[in-house]
């Protein structure tokens, strides 16, 4: 459990009791590359912290995957509309690689809030960060260039096309695989 600590630690002291609370209901499984943590239909029933490997989020839309997000080692992830709202979720949730992740329940999450009123500054502080970057993702698609866009996501994640199929990193920033095969033939 030591990154996940470590990531909640940076952001707020945890005290004993909160250590040993998330000791004994934070949920580790290693799960193989392509395993579907969450499909369409179904509501998000845990809170994810991805240890090792590397995870996507997607939708279809006429009958295309558009990925929407991906997220690696050292995130947090979830389908926040599904998971919060308690509604059925329209997108997916797919592991790119074997996996390593630690979860929490909704019903457990909450539970920790209402015993540990610190925990609750590591959900607001972790709910801002995912928010902004989820805001600049929909700003950038709307606002920049392609170019742009691959270069931010490059910034942003240098490994992105070491662990992510080229047709999800083109979908993820609106292009077609040969628009961005020709970005990437560009010199620097």
């Amino acid at each position: 459990m030591g990154p996940f600590l470590q990531v909640c630690q940076a952001i707020q002291p945890l005290s004993e009791g909160l250590r040993e609370a998330l000791e004994q209901q934070v949920l580790r499984e290693q799960l193989p590359r392509h395993h579907v943590l969450l499909q369409a239909g179904q509501v998000a029933g845990r809170l994810y912290f991805v240890e090792a490997g590397v995870v996507r989020g997607y939708y279809l839309h006429e009958g295309r995957e558009v990925s929407s997000w991906f997220m690696q080692a050292g995130d947090f992830m979830v389908s926040i509309l599904s998971f919060f709202t308690r509604q059925p979720s329209h997108e997916y949730v797919e592991l790119l690689a074997d996996s390593v992740v630690w979860s929490l329940s909704y019903a457990q999450l909450q539970q920790l809030y209402r015993q540990f009123p610190e925990f609750n500054v590591v959900g607001r502080v972790l709910t801002e960060k995912y928010y902004v970057q989820s805001e600049q993702r929909a700003l950038q698609l709307r606002m920049l260039p392609a170019a742009e866009r691959y270069e931010l996501l490059l910034r942003d994640f240098p490994s992105v096309f070491q662990q992510v199929p080229l047709k999800h990193i083109a979908s993820h920033l609106g292009l077609t695989p040969e628009t961005l095969s020709r970005l990437r033939r560009k010199p620097a």
